[in-house]
């Protein structure tokens, strides 16, 4: 092997195995094979491959990368092309430059290949060699904790590493507690400076001087904390009637369930306290027609759940025992406010029969004595 010469680098492994035959060639064939790719990515360079580095006015130890060869590739095609137009062209030449850039490319393409290679060969040695290993040694990974057994210690680490977590953990909640407890007293100190200032200035009379005082405020035209064209978008809706669908349908809603009430107060003022039998039949069947209005209620309350933009704005269901109890509730109030002003207006009118009665008498009496 010593006396094989590697043209342009390396000699192709099937060219080793044509040379030799039987145990002897599938001996050779490992060794033949990392000699040529060591040759390559030692970057070993034959005399011609130097030639043609010196044609494209390289420097010949195989330095370049593919970069600065297609570099002076072009440079030298500028100087040297048939059809460049320069004094210097010359078509011989530029044949000779343009083989020796191919050869020069070739020779980068096999070098990287043969370096990738040669790469992926040691990290299978190496994969070989960790898995072969004892099975001992991959017990003494644990940074240093435990002792004991192996199994002991790979338990203290576990313990070990757990308790390093929950520390860390513990450690940042409270480095964000304090940091949001300082926000918020910055923020507190900051307002009462502002309010302390505000307050100071005030009994200074410093706002006394200021144009429009005591007069409403006019509606502001321009809110500074938007962008001026979502401000204009929202002037040109508003101006024009538009309004959001899902305020359009909570307005709905809410008037629907407020006529609802009023009807059913309605009827419940009707009647009488206590009610008949008859009275309770008709009570109950207009609690039933209630019923199954509140229920498409409740179902239009569901659609606008699914389309309002705020988790805030979201409804609840209307509970019809709830909404009974209220109303009974307000009729039992309003029942006893006219119990209320019907005693009042009994004993103002009691109140001035007797007075007129009394004044009657008075007068009676005077024209008797007289």
């Amino acid at each position: 092997l010593d006396g094989f010469t590697f043209e342009n680098g390396t000699m192709s492994c099937w060219m080793l195995l044509r040379l030799h035959s039987g145990d002897l060639r599938r001996s050779l064939l490992p060794l033949s094979c990392s000699l040529s790719l060591r040759a390559l990515s030692s970057g070993a360079i034959s005399r011609s491959l130097r030639e043609s580095y010196r044609i494209l006015q390289l420097p010949d130890d195989g330095a370049s990368d593919a970069a600065e060869v297609k570099e002076a590739y072009l440079h030298m095609a500028k100087l040297y092309h048939p059809d460049s137009g320069a004094p210097t062209a010359d078509a011989a030449l530029f044949s000779q430059i343009e083989e020796a850039y191919r050869a020069v490319l070739a020779h980068l393409t096999r070098q990287k290949a043969a370096s990738q290679y040669t790469q992926s060969m040691e990290e299978e040695e190496e994969d070989k060699i960790k898995s072969n290993a004892p099975q001992h040694r991959h017990y003494l990974s644990f940074e240093g904790i435990g002792s004991g057994t192996p199994s002991q210690r790979e338990r203290q680490y576990r313990q070990f590493r757990m308790e390093k977590a929950a520390a860390d953990e513990g450690a940042m909640v409270t480095r964000d507690a304090r940091l949001r407890s300082k926000q918020i007293k910055i923020t507190q100190a900051v307002e009462r400076l502002v309010e302390d200032l505000i307050q100071e200035s005030m009994a200074r009379g410093d706002f006394q001087n200021l144009s429009g005082t005591g007069k409403p405020l006019n509606k502001f035209d321009h809110n500074p904390y938007m962008d001026p064209m979502t401000h204009n978008l929202n002037r040109i809706l508003i101006d024009n009637g538009y309004q959001p669908e899902w305020i359009v349908a909570q307005k709905e809603i809410r008037e629907t369930i407020a006529k609802m009430r009023m009807r059913l107060q309605e009827v419940r003022a009707r009647l009488g306290e206590p009610m008949r039998h008859s009275e309770t039949l008709q009570w109950k069947e207009h609690c039933t027609a209630f019923a199954d209005e509140l229920e498409k209620l409740n179902k239009k309350v569901d659609n606008f759940n699914l389309i309002v933009p705020l988790m805030s704005r979201q409804m609840v269901h209307y509970s019809l025992k709830r909404e009974l109890e209220k109303i009974l509730k307000t009729d039992q109030l309003l029942r006893q406010e006219r119990e209320k002003e019907k005693k009042q207006k009994e004993q103002m009118e009691t109140a001035r029969t007797s007075q007129n009665t009394r004044q009657g008498l008075i007068t009676w009496m005077q024209n008797l004595l007289k």
